[in-house]
């Protein structure tokens, strides 16, 4: 009696022949990406809730996720350098052996130690997590670049060329990616191409290796895989890795996926036809009728390239494209600016609304104790708190209108070099006033009698021992020493000191800080493209 298969995500009868264990339904569904491989929808942890987890990472930011996990920025304080960590939850994980394989693909992440590959820093795992900790790359993804449809051939060889270096390498270490795709290549501000996502690797050398990757995955983006991979994932080699850098390197040249009966790429471009014969053959079917090796892809590009020759540029043009990287490079830059641009307008748009926020309370409150002092005029020990704590209350709310002012004259259709002056004056003005308002803390135990006859109806200064009053007055003393160490030393220069940093970031400067440094970044970059 033949048994039958189920589908491993919605658990339908399988028809023969059917790739990994998914229905052809499932199949597209993850290949069109409106559902994840995984069975349910992993929410991202925020960068706060990590931080117990790795105690070594300042952990900044979400980066992306995908089918293996997600990927988060983050910084080696010790090293003093940015990094890229990259989680695999261990509750979504129900394979037992998950542990076996993920050691054993670090180890194999470990031996690929090449400038086109992303460095394997360190991997590990904690009470939740699983995780690699990795270079962190500086720049943009392929995928970027092509959606930008400012790549050119020749400019598409040189990644081309690079590709081929870093990936016949790894095949020299045994290993094949298996999930080749503009998104998994990465390009550095100076145009280095960087390889990532080597997690679906699976180590060919020494002993068989089928428990490498769990039976239910189809790893890889279906439209990028090998003909053979889609059938059996476990038995494929390097030359899977060819027909998905055919694949790339046909988008490049096309901006379109090889679907079907497709024409050669220079039926829609205007290209070199002998790129023709290079792409055809790296998408043949067949492994055994395909280039055996990604050094003879390069070979051959090498080879159309050297006699291919160049266009000519006038003298006008020739300034801003002295080589076929520098367009890939200003694109890559200006990609850059943009995100970093994006990040300091959100940046100071979390401190308006702080600052709105802070506008009404200051309001309300002034309201409220104006209304109090009014009904307690004839009580000395209880107006006068009022009257103080009135007058930093109006204080603190002008200052809030000042920063709102400041903020809403920030505009950025205007040079970075305004932008950041604009907002260096709000910074400053938002320091100046928080060095006001360190000296309402002698008054802290007023505020505190203030409390009592507001919510209990008690006036206990009029009912309190010298004794107490002494000791309140000692208090507002050692208050005062605090009081002016704060307001001579807060400033943004010593930012870097425990207690500075934290009452920057609880009087609403974090937002500040983070929008001066993507300011800061942009304006580097700036550099950048004018070098």
């Amino acid at each position: 009696m033949d048994t039958i298969r189920i589908c491993k995500q919605c658990r339908k009868p399988l028809p023969q022949n059917s790739p990994e264990g998914l229905c052809p339904e499932c199949l597209a569904r993850v290949a069109l990406g409106s559902e994840p491989a995984a069975p349910r929808t992993r929410i991202p942890p925020a960068p706060a809730e990590l931080a117990a987890q790795f105690p070594q990472l300042e952990i900044l930011e979400l980066l992306g996720m995908g089918g293996m996990g997600m990927v988060y920025k983050a910084r080696q304080p010790r090293l003093d350098r940015l990094v890229a960590l990259k989680i695999l939850p261990i509750d979504s994980l129900p394979d037992a052996s998950f542990a076996e394989r993920f050691e054993r693909e670090a180890k194999a992440l470990a031996k690929l130690n090449h400038p086109g590959i992303v460095t394997l820093y360190d991997f590990g795992q904690t009470r939740e997590y699983y995780y690699f900790i990795m270079e962190y790359v500086d720049g943009m993804n392929l995928r970027q670049l092509i959606q930008a449809k400012s790549l050119e051939p020749r400019q598409a060889l040189e990644l081309v060329m690079q590709i081929c270096t870093a990936l016949q390498f790894a095949h020299d270490e045994k290993i094949v990616h298996r999930d080749i795709k503009p998104e998994n290549i990465l390009i550095t501000k100076k145009g280095q191409v960087k390889i990532a996502d080597f997690g679906l690797a699976k180590l060919l050398g020494g002993q068989p290796d089928t428990a490498l990757t769990a039976s239910q995955m189809v790893m890889g983006t279906i439209n990028y895989m090998a003909p053979e991979q889609r059938q059996n994932a476990q038995g494929v080699d390097h030359r899977a890795d060819i027909y998905s850098l055919g694949v790339v390197f046909y988008e490049m040249l096309t901006g379109e996926v090889p679907m079907g009966r497709f024409e050669p790429p220079s039926k829609k471009v205007q290209i070199d036809v002998r790129l023709d014969e290079v792409v055809l053959h790296a998408l043949e079917r067949e492994p055994a009728r395909r280039y055996q090796h990604v050094s003879e892809v390069k070979s051959n590009v090498e080879t159309i390239t050297a006699t291919t020759p160049a266009r000519s540029e006038s003298p006008a043009a020739s300034p801003t494209c002295a080589s076929p990287m520098d367009r890939v490079l200003s694109l890559n830059l200006q990609a850059l600016k943009s995100a970093q641009m994006d990040k300091a307008r959100t940046a100071l748009g979390r401190c308006k609304a702080h600052r709105v926020f802070e506008l009404i309370t200051c309001v309300l409150m002034a309201v409220g104790l104006g209304i109090y002092l009014r009904h307690r005029l004839t009580v000395p020990s209880l107006a006068i708190p009022a009257l103080i704590l009135d007058i930093f209350t109006i204080a603190a709310a002008a200052g809030a209108v000042r920063q709102l002012i400041l903020l809403g004259e920030i505009s950025f259709e205007e040079p970075i070099t305004v932008i950041k002056r604009k907002t260096e004056a709000v910074k400053l003005h938002r320091l100046q006033l928080a060095r006001l308002m360190v000296l309402s803390l002698p008054f802290y135990m007023a505020y505190v009698a203030l409390g009592f006859d507001l919510f209990f109806g008690v006036n206990v200064l009029a009912h309190a021992s010298r004794f107490y009053i002494y000791a309140n007055l000692v208090v507002s003393l050692a208050l005062l020493v605090p009081a002016l160490w704060l307001f001579r030393n807060l400033n943004f220069r010593n930012a870097g000191h425990p207690v500075i940093r934290v009452f920057i970031k609880g009087t609403g400067g974090k937002a500040l800080l983070a929008a001066m440094e993507f300011l800061k970044r942009t304006e580097e970059i700036e550099a950048e493209e004018q070098n």
